[in-house]
């Protein structure tokens, strides 16, 4: 895990630019607890901020260029901010220059900016470091700018940054996340209202601790598959006449079985299940803590394996492990083929559980695995 951090960004900026940034700001990737495909959906999530951050250093310039680089690569791009669309720029630079577009769609006066990213959230991964770029960028150019935005406009301008410059169909749970993060609580995000609440995790208290298992499979949510599922929801909503599937409740599967294609219908139970799986999860952590959501993490895994098809079999075998060491409960997290599994474990039992699935993956043959431990960290914030 690289080293990242607001001196090493501020570095960064200054043996690319020259000088000292006006500013460094941060933002965190994300772990999703439970509620994955539902946000597209309407529906709810329960993600929380990790303690692995994206840290960007801005200065504005006296010009309309903007310059962007980076520690993971040489190159420095460089293109006016009025240029900027969705076949002007590619690659990783077009989740800062999409999040700049975006602000300017949304009545901000442009200006251009130097910008240098330094991030530990790793990429491909599950765990939202494309989020964790945007949302840093959008709180300095926020700022910066002076455009006066609230958080939740915020998180509008990342989702829109990524679904139109970038190419990802994504929702707006990611950029939630990493903007209201709290420490040691999950976020329940209400992706209809965008009404946020922050949930007490209780892992401590409980010697708990949430272990991320990258498989380094890694996944591009511009690739067709996150797509196909999109449009099967879509379509699942269409014949059922509704405006998403946050309308559709579990009571109600019976019934849609019969109208819709069984691959269609297949992908309509995960969403709406899920959904469901969200509330309960909330309302134990509410009433009787983390050490009551086992089943439900679980659940959730299977759906995603069973109905939705997103997982791989990497995902499935760290999952199985997890649940052979001892785990309380685990699932893949994020938007699938290929990423992280998460598992739900007492702190003490955590070597066991590293050790198992380096071991594993070698036996079958798999990439070594990344394992590591995340703990709930707050959002997006100006550094210095």
């Amino acid at each position: 895990m690289s080293v990242a951090s607001t001196q090493t960004a501020a570095e960064g900026f200054k043996s690319r630019f020259g000088g000292v940034p006006e500013g460094v700001w941060s933002a965190p990737g994300r772990v999703n607890l439970i509620g994955e495909h539902t946000d597209y959906n309407e529906g709810f999530v329960l993600p929380f901020a990790i303690d692995r951050r994206t840290f960007a250093a801005v200065s504005l310039r006296a010009d309309s260029i903007a310059r962007v680089a980076s520690s993971f690569t040489e190159q420095v791009i460089e293109i006016s901010v009025a240029d900027v669309s969705n076949q002007t720029v590619s690659g990783w630079s077009a989740y800062p220059l999409g999040v700049a577009w975006a602000l300017i769609q949304a009545g901000s006066n442009a200006q251009g900016f130097d910008l240098f990213v330094d991030s530990n959230v790793p990429v491909g991964s599950g765990l939202s470091s494309s989020a964790a770029l945007e949302s840093s960028v959008a709180i300095a150019l926020n700022e910066l700018w002076g455009a006066g935005l609230h958080k939740s406009q915020l998180a509008k301008i990342g989702q829109r940054a990524e679904n139109e410059i970038v190419g990802a169909p994504t929702g707006i749970m990611d950029q939630t996340a990493s903007l209201f993060g709290v420490t040691d609580h999950a976020v329940f995000l209400d992706c209809r209202t965008l009404h946020s609440e922050a949930i007490a995790l209780g892992l401590k208290q409980n010697s708990l601790e949430i272990v991320v298992m990258d498989t380094n499979v890694s996944h591009r949510l511009v690739d067709g598959g996150y797509a196909s599922r999109r449009a099967a929801c879509e379509s699942a909503a269409r014949d059922l006449g509704v405006t998403s599937l946050r309308d559709v409740s579990v009571e109600d599967l019976e019934d849609a079985k019969l109208k819709l294609d069984p691959l269609v219908f297949k992908r309509l139970r995960h969403v709406v299940t899920e959904n469901a799986r969200v509330l309960e999860t909330v309302k134990l952590l509410k009433k009787g803590g983390p050490l009551a959501i086992g089943g439900l993490l679980l659940a959730s895994h299977e759906s995603m394996r069973d109905d939705f098809e997103i997982s791989v079999d990497e995902l499935d075998c760290a999952v199985e492990v997890a649940i052979r060491s001892g785990a309380i409960g685990s699932r893949m997290t994020g938007g699938g083929f290929g990423g992280a599994a998460i598992a739900l474990i007492d702190s003490s039992k955590i070597p066991e559980l590293t050790d198992a699935v380096a071991k594993e993956f070698d036996t079958r043959g798999f990439i070594a695995p990344t394992v590591f431990s995340v703990s709930a960290d707050a959002g997006a914030r100006r550094e210095i």
